[in-house]
Formats: C-alpha cells, structure tokens, sequence
C-alpha cells in the first residue's frame, strides 16, 4: 500500500549509476559520452529509479578515467560540451528523473591549473593548496605513507624541490583539504553545477579530504588480511580520516541547503568506514547519505553479511540513512563473485529481490538490471592503471567497466560504429536490452516490477529493518512503516530451503518459492493476511 509522506525525494529512492565511457556512444569514436546517454535516458527512467549517478564527465587527461580532474566547471572533449550536459538534464527531468554529478575533491590532477601553479614555486598563489614536504635528511620521502593503487605515496618534484602527497596515483596529487582557500574553491564548483540544474553529488573518497598535519608515519596493519599491495600493509591511520572533516561537510551542507530538493552522499572506504559514514551523516548539517564497499569487495554474499550491514544502520535519531550496492565502477560484477554460472538466473532475480527490499538507497549499476557478467579483460587490452600495476592481483575494475550492450546483431553490440575502448563481454550480446525487451520473462522486466513494487511499498522504501531469522542459508526480515508490515525471504544458497512462514503471507513478488519451500536462490516479498 502507498503511503503519501513528507519524506524527501532521495530517502528510499533508487540509484541508477552510469559509466559515461562505457554506456552509449553517440558520435561514433568509441567511448561513451553525454549526448550517448541522453538518447537513453527514456530506457533508464522505465526501469523505475528514481535518480542517476554520472561517473565523472569533467575535463582530464585520464590517467583515472575522469577521476584525475583538470577543469572541475568543464566538460572533457570525449564526453561533449556544457550544452550536452545541459540538453541531458533537460531531458532527465522531463523523464523525472534527478541527476547526480560525481564529485572528486580529495585530489586533482597534476594537470590542473591550481597543481601547475603550486608546484612552479613555494610563494605562489596556490602554494600550499596541495600538500608538500620536505625530503628527510637522506632523500627518501616525508613519511612512510603508501598509495592505493601501489607505491610510496609521496612523489618528488623538482620545481620546488619538496615531495607532493597523492593517494591515489602520482597524477593525481592530493588536496590540502585544510586550506580554506581551497574548500571556498570547491564550494564555488558545488555552486557552479546546481546552478546549472543538478540534483546532488556523490562525492568520491571523501575521508581522503584531510590528513593529519603532524605527519606521523603509519603503523603496520594488525590484521591478517590479504596484501596485494603496499598499501594493504599499513593502518592509514594519519594520511586520511581527519577530525576535521566533518566541519568542511557542514560547509557542503550549508550550501545545498541554499538550494531546493538536492542530495549528497558520500563514499567511504576502508577498515573504519563504519563509524566516518554515521559520522558524516550524523544529524542535519551533515550529508543526506553514504556508503561502504560492504558488498561491493565481499567474496559471498550471506545472511550474516546483510544483517551485519544493515543492522548498523538502525531507524534511530541521530543515525544517518544508509545507500547500498552491490556493484559499481571499482569491483567485479557480483553475479561473477557470488554464483556459480547454472544459478546465474535465479541468483540474479534473487539479488535485485535483495537489494530493492533493502532499507536504505539502493544503487543499480549500469548493465546489472541485464545481469552482466565480469569480463576478463587480457593484459594486452587493459586500461585501469590500477589493473596494470597490479596484475595479475588487481580491483579488476576494467572487467566491470565494459560496454552496455543494446542491441545483439547491432555493430558493437548497439555501443558504438566503432571500436569500444574495452572489449565487449562474450556472453553480453545474448544479454543485449533487445533481447530481454523482447523477453517477458528476463531480468531486466523483473527488474521493472522489483522496482515499481518498492515504489509502491512505502515499507519497502522507509520501513525499519527487523530481522526475524538469519541462519547460514536463509535470511528472513521484516520493514515496518506505520500499520504496514512487509515480510521478506532469501535463500541465499544453492540448496533448497524450508520457511514455514511463507505459509501464512499473500505473495507480492517471489521468485523458486512453493508453499514453505524456497529453491536455491528463492525469494519472496509478501504481506500477513
């Protein structure tokens, strides 16, 4: 039953992520682009979400694919023009559908006008808007802080003689974040993109922002953990996570409180993820919204991985509201992680089951609706940095990252006249769009009808989360909002289960259930009678 509440738009809405290089290419060169995903926007607002999320479009050189920014108030030649962009929210709202922008303030890139003139000279104008030590007396760097994507965290640079700071890789030097200068600067950009009609950010690596300025090394990493990298070695104790973060998010806030219905949520990473995420979203000066790699990097999924998830973020004052994927942009495709290939089609409806019954935002990555495999992209073809430097023990982002595909007998899967910057999956042109169109019973219609029943559900999109059984095989919850009760059941394993419950609730939506007995992946959505 729908509820009408005072609730605003984003609470409970769903997320549709989009990988601007990877969904649809208009002009013919092989990447994706703006003007790419306009023509498609009227695919994405039938699916039924409520919002999507853009990945970065902004000028850069693309040593990261967009998140090495050069010109945060540009547009890149490869994705269009600031009228592209214009013409794309023009439609999306016509279509209903509010656009998100993917912020990237923890660094630039070295190419950028503010890094140029920092590094030429320890008097410039923008000297100490990025973050630069001293060499130790021996040369080596000023800590022995180490980056994400592998190696020492510090580069040095002879134009002014001194290290710079970057987490990431070394062409994207890290922000000094305490600077005022600096987070006026990226306020200025917030103001520039609402201006022109966004509905709100999801801000990139936001516990990056700030570092403790005392620059103490990292200690060792207590757990056991696999270390792929040098950075897995260490606790990042002093080269992210600052206390004063959360000040700078007020300040964001106050900005968006200068304007109608927008919406923020963060990305946060890393062992202490947990309490940054309720801490950035702690009461209502803070961001709107945030999420973890929770599921995004977990080898299965499990009844104890959602209840343990999920239960952290209780329907309580003063407890922020939670977004959830499965997938995105920087891991695997969940339904190579979490299945074997004979259940990829009931896994499939389960996990969109799952993930629409969730209390919080759900976040649908591009192609998941059509359960796209993970790619395995050979060497020779990789593009990811990351990907690059690490292999064969990579994020294996570039495997998630491949075309949408649209049509099955189209060139290039209906992505493009050209070659794709990545290769197309093997088994994605009988996954094509045209394809489940024409099939009433594919994914991506349940998907349609998993989505359209959360809309309808006020239970589904702001109902407490209760959990009533969770074993090694069946998670059962419930959502609660007012007089409304909606029970929901999960096998999430390959072995047939019994819930006796399911007995005594009228079905809304199921999938390999028959009276008390779920086959392996069998799910269902249902009211008490």
């Amino acid at each position: 039953m729908t509820n009408k509440t005072s609730d605003p738009w984003w609470k409970g809405a769903v997320i549709y992520q989009i990988y601007p290089r990877s969904f649809a290419d208009a002009n013919g060169d092989g990447i994706g682009d703006l003007a790419g995903i306009t023509a498609h926007l009227d695919y994405v607002a039938a699916l039924g979400v409520d919002a999507v999320w853009i990945s970065p479009f902004f000028t850069s050189p693309m040593a990261d694919f967009g998140y090495d920014v050069s010109d945060y108030c540009d547009v890149d030649p490869v994705f269009g023009t600031l009228a592209d962009f214009d013409a794309l929210v023009a439609r999306a709202h016509a279509l209903g559908l509010k656009v998100l922008l993917d912020q990237v303030w923890a660094h630039t890139s070295d190419q950028h006008p503010w890094f140029k003139d920092s590094r030429s000279s320890r008097t410039s104008a923008h000297a100490d808007w990025y973050v630069w030590r001293d060499a130790k007396p021996d040369g080596s760097p000023p800590t022995n802080w180490q980056s994400v994507f592998g190696g020492p965290a510090w580069t040095w640079d002879a134009r002014r003689g001194q290290y710079y700071l970057h987490n990431f890789l070394k062409e994207q030097p890290q922000i000094n974040g305490h600077n005022p200068d600096v987070q006026a600067a990226l306020l200025d950009v917030a103001r520039f993109w609402l201006d022109r009609g966004a509905d709100g950010y999801r801000l990139d690596a936001l516990n990056f922002l700030m570092y403790d300025p005392a620059f103490p090394d990292n200690p060792p990493a207590t757990d056991k953990g696999a270390r792929t990298r040098p950075f897995d070695f260490q606790e990042h104790r002093y080269n992210q996570s600052h206390a004063d973060i959360p000040a700078f998010i007020e300040r964001i806030r106050a900005v968006f409180d200068e304007y109608d219905d927008r919406f923020t949520v963060a990305e946060v990473g890393g062992p202490d993820s947990d309490r940054e995420r309720k801490l950035f979203t702690a009461d209502d000066r803070r961001l709107n919204s945030s999420y973890g790699f929770d599921f995004l990097y977990a080898p299965a999924l499990t009844p104890a991985a959602v209840v343990d998830a999920v239960t952290k973020w209780p329907d309580e004052a003063g407890v922020g509201w939670p977004s959830w994927a499965f997938e995105n942009h920087d891991a695997p495709r969940a339904i190579s992680r979490w299945c074997a290939p004979e259940y990829r089609h009931a896994f499939a409806r389960m996990k969109m089951l799952l993930l629409g019954a969730l209390r919080g935002n759900p976040i649908l990555y591009y192609g998941e609706e059509l359960g796209l495999t993970q790619v395995d992209v050979p060497f020779e073809l990789l593009q990811d940095p990351e990907a690059i430097a690490n292999w064969p023990l990579t994020l294996s982002r570039d495997g998630a990252r491949t075309p949408m595909p649209w049509s099955q007998t189209a060139p290039q899967l209906g992505f493009s006249n050209a070659q794709p910057w990545l290769p197309l999956g093997g088994d994605h042109g009988a996954l094509a769009v045209d394809v489940q169109e024409a099939d009433t019973g594919s994914l991506l219609h349940w998907t349609r009808r998993v989505l359209a029943l959360r809309r309808d559900e006020a239970a589904l999109r702001l109902g407490d989360f209760e959990v009533l059984h969770a074993d090694d095989a069946l998670l059962v919850f419930a959502r609660n909002h007012r007089n409304d009760r909606i029970v929901c059941a999960f096998n999430l394993s390959a072995e047939p289960q019994v819930w006796a419950g399911a007995a005594d609730l009228t079905s809304l939506l199921s999938i390999g259930v028959n009276g008390a007995d779920l086959a392996p992946y069998g799910a269902l959505i249902a009211r008490k009678d």
